[in-house]
């Protein structure tokens, strides 16, 4: 009788919710606070149905709880599914209206971003079934209470309260956890599982100053708990965390592979000769071309070291970890011998004019190293798709990012400067403006100047930084070593590792990307393959000694374990930890960085402009002014997806111009063996000495 009156009560409960709910109902509003992109807003109203309600949005740092989303991009559409306790949902769309110019240009840009992204960070392993992205656990790493990478403690493990071994339920009560101070924390279970010990009772978890506690990673975690079957790692709106492998990555690094056993190990046998030559040995005063080849150098080192340097690395050693510093050393070196066989191909397809001015680069190689092979057609596609992508890289990566990024840079540290955006633009176009009509001898002439002194300053700093913490160079090699080989699965395991740090040096050194090759193409010089050798140099420089720096600062410092933090505020942290005024050093530094890469882009996006539409000088002249123009407008106003649009171009002439040197890498080869011999023969000019 008991259990047919309760049966009898859950059937009414049932029959009068059911008459009695309403339909679930969803009502959002749109938000728009201000003119600055990416900050929209959606606010849900939800009526009916049965609470609790669960949120799932198609912004993937929006978490399933919340009920708003925000940080969004203007003028773009959202999703967001609303489901209740019965299993009742709802799915709408939104799009938060546009207010401004850069809303509605940010807004317009960001499908290009997602096409174009779609195409460069296409997953090839993951398309044919042998590799899969996602990420999954195997076990729940227990933290210690109250620690974050900047805490001072001492924290110990005072008591464990469940048996290692045994399972524990998420919620129970596992350790208790002393600090410095005298105070216990309790630590619970955050999932169910199998309880395993990292730390003994009495045993000391984290030390703040113990530097090996510092340096390693995870080293704040006292138990795993392993789960009973891999759980998928998600985003806060319950999509699974994936590692890519992006096509434009493999493409970079198997041609680097590739040029490197082609060309027999140029990049290693080449080395001692490429210095001989960059310090002037082998200058012929008479040869044609327009600058030496120091100067060439120093033109193209400055269009590649940069903010990518600073903060590019500060966020590949926070996804990937230490170890990922040794796959970022590993990529800069294959890519030094791309840069051999792009710059031999950029000397010897160039073009002088009578006035000496030099046209050179892919877009000639492309074009007329292939019309050599029969291939006129192909050729002549091939340098016009590289021309378009290297004039849009040009105004956006090499320009208005740049001016952007540097104003933002500065105005932290210094404060006069914020909000006056448009005046810095003015100032920083005044100052490329001055160095930029003059042409090629006028930038490598500054470049030759200005980029000694910035790496300069920022090696020596980055080597007091280090060598403030010298006893921590054991633990900082065997994090790096340990964490490219041996990395947790939260950091996508080796796999994941490796692509972060190929992708951060093919990105930095732009090896395979042709740009460098038109600075170098007007080296003086009767030899191309004099100035491959030169160039390899470039991502030694950019990759192995500046990026490798950055990465030993932030692993020195311990600031690779802090999280939720941008790039370049990480490694002006990690300095500023040791050094307490190079915050305001690297501010200026970044702006030199910004200031060199800016002039550098400007040589390489006329001559891809002169190739399209002429080479008259005031074609020249019309480009120059355009240049200008997008420095002001990169300074004073943030396009968001215009410049991750013209960032991509950049990587994008990896494409055309990849394609070309797979072509002619047994010509370049066959030049390369006519040169050393030249070289044993004693037959190059060679400057006698004082």
């Amino acid at each position: 009788m008991t259990y047919m009156k309760k049966y009898i009560g859950i059937f009414l409960f049932l029959f009068c919710a059911s008459l009695f709910s309403q339909d679930l109902t969803v009502l959002g509003k749109t938000v728009n606070p201000s003119d600055n992109i990416n900050d929209g807003m959606i606010q849900l109203e939800v009526e009916g149905g049965t609470p609790p309600y669960s949120y799932k949005w198609s912004n993937q740092q929006t978490p399933q709880t919340s009920s708003k989303s925000s940080g969004l991009v203007e003028g773009v559409p959202y999703s967001v599914t609303v489901t209740d306790a019965a299993g009742a949902s709802v799915t709408q769309e939104y799009t938060v209206d546009t207010q401004s110019i850069p809303e509605v240009f940010n807004g317009t840009m960001a499908p290009a971003v997602s096409a174009l992204g779609s195409v460069l960070f296409w997953d090839p392993f993951e398309a044919t079934g042998i590799y899969d992205p996602v990420v999954y656990a195997d076990v729940k790493l227990v933290a210690t209470p109250g620690w974050s990478a900047t805490v001072e403690d001492r924290f110990v493990l005072k008591q464990w309260l469940a048996e290692e071994g045994s399972r524990v339920k998420k919620g129970q009560k596992i350790a208790l956890v002393s600090r410095n101070d005298g105070s216990v924390d309790t630590v619970t279970a955050a999932v169910n599982g199998k309880l395993k010990y990292l730390t003994g009772e009495g045993k000391v978890i984290y030390n703040s100053e113990n530097k090996e506690h510092v340096i390693e990673q995870g080293a704040h975690y006292l138990a795993e708990i392993e789960y009973d079957t891999p759980e998928v790692v998600r985003h806060p709106n319950g999509d699974p965390v994936t590692k890519n492998i992006p096509f434009i990555v493999i493409w970079l690094v198997l041609g680097a592979t590739f040029f490197t056993l082609r060309m027999g190990f140029i990049n290693i046998r080449g080395f001692r000769h490429s210095i001989s030559l960059a310090k002037g040995k082998y200058d012929d005063p008479d040869a044609p071309g327009q600058v030496t080849h120091f100067q060439a150098l120093a033109t193209a080192v400055s269009g590649t070291v940069g903010l990518g340097n600073i903060a590019g690395v500060a966020v590949a050693v926070s996804l990937g970890g230490a170890g990922a510093t040794f796959w970022m050393i590993v990529c800069g070196l294959l890519g030094m011998s791309s840069k051999f066989v792009e710059c031999t191909l950029g000397v010897k397809y160039r073009d002088i004019l009578p006035d000496g001015r030099v046209f050179g680069g892919p877009m000639n190689y492309l074009r007329y190293g292939l019309e050599k092979r029969n291939l006129k057609g192909f050729g002549k596609v091939l340098a016009g798709l590289f021309a378009v992508l290297a004039v849009g890289a040009s105004f956006g990566g090499g320009n208005m990012f740049q001016a952007n990024q540097s104003f933002e840079q500065l105005a932290g540290q210094f404060s006069m400067l914020e909000g006056n955006g448009f005046w810095f633009g003015i100032l920083t176009a005044i100052l490329v403006g001055v160095v930029i009509i003059g042409g090629i001898q006028s930038i490598a002439k500054v470049t030759g100047r200005v980029v000694p002194i910035m790496a300069s300053i920022y090696i020596i700093a980055a080597l007091a930084v280090i060598i403030v913490n010298i006893e921590n160079i054991g633990p900082a090699f065997s994090a790096i070593v340990e964490g490219a080989f041996s990395p947790s699965a939260l950091k996508g395991g080796v796999i994941g590792v490796l692509v972060v740090g190929f992708q951060r040096a093919a990105f930095s050194n732009e090896a395979g990307v042709g740009s460098a090759a038109i600075a170098h193409s007007t080296a003086k010089t009767n030899n191309p393959p004099s100035e491959g050798f030169v160039a390899l140099l470039e991502p030694f420089i950019d990759t192995v000694v500046v990026c490798t720096l950055t990465a030993l600062v932030l692993i020195f410092t311990g600031m690779h374990e802090v999280e939720g933090m941008a790039g370049a505020q990480l490694t002006s942290d990690a300095f500023g930890s040791v050094i307490s005024w190079f915050p305001y050093v690297l501010g200026i530094a970044v702006f030199l960085f910004a200031f060199s890469t800016m002039i550098s882009w400007s040589y390489y996006g006329m001559r891809a402009w002169t190739y399209l539409f002429g080479k008259s000088k005031r074609s020249e002249m019309i480009y120059k002014v355009l240049f200008l123009i997008f420095v002001v407008v990169g300074a004073s106003v943030n396009l968001g997806a215009v410049l991750d649009f013209s960032d991509m171009m950049i990587l994008a002439m990896s494409f055309p111009n990849i394609i070309g040197l797979y072509i002619m890498s047994g010509e370049v080869r066959k030049d390369l063996g006519d040169y050393w011999n030249k070289l044993k023969s004693n037959q190059l000019y060679t400057k006698k000495s004082s």
